[in-house]
């Protein structure tokens, strides 16, 4: 008699071009509102508006998560922020994406 081995569940690819896209998309709505807080002017070109120094709270990134959460499917924490928060958006993309993608690998179980 042959034994069936347990189908494991399919791993799926983490969605890196949705979460960068998501959190670009956010990020670029706080940026806009730090920067008329502050009176800083924006470049016009979104590579521009990337890379500006430009002040982004910790608190208004960690807000930025729930766009997230809708793309990943679970719930981020938001000790995935750093405290104090960023000083571009570039910044921000390079410390958050990763730490989310980790978090994905753990509870769905692929890798990239």
């Amino acid at each position: 008699m042959a034994t069936i081995a347990p189908h494991a569940p399919a791993k799926t690819a983490f969605p890196k071009a949705d979460v960068i896209t998501a959190l670009t998309d956010e990020l670029l709505t706080v940026a806009g509102i730090e920067a008329q807080l502050r009176g800083i002017a924006l470049p016009k070109d979104q590579a521009g508006v990337m890379k500006a120094a430009i002040p982004l709270d910790s608190l208004s990134v960690v807000d930025t998560l729930c766009a997230i959460e809708a793309v990943v499917g679970f719930e981020l924490r938001d000790n995935i922020v750093r405290t104090g928060g960023y000083d571009s958006i570039e910044e921000a993309l390079a410390h958050v994406v990763p730490r989310i993608e980790r978090v994905w690998v753990k509870k769905k179980g692929a890798k990239p």
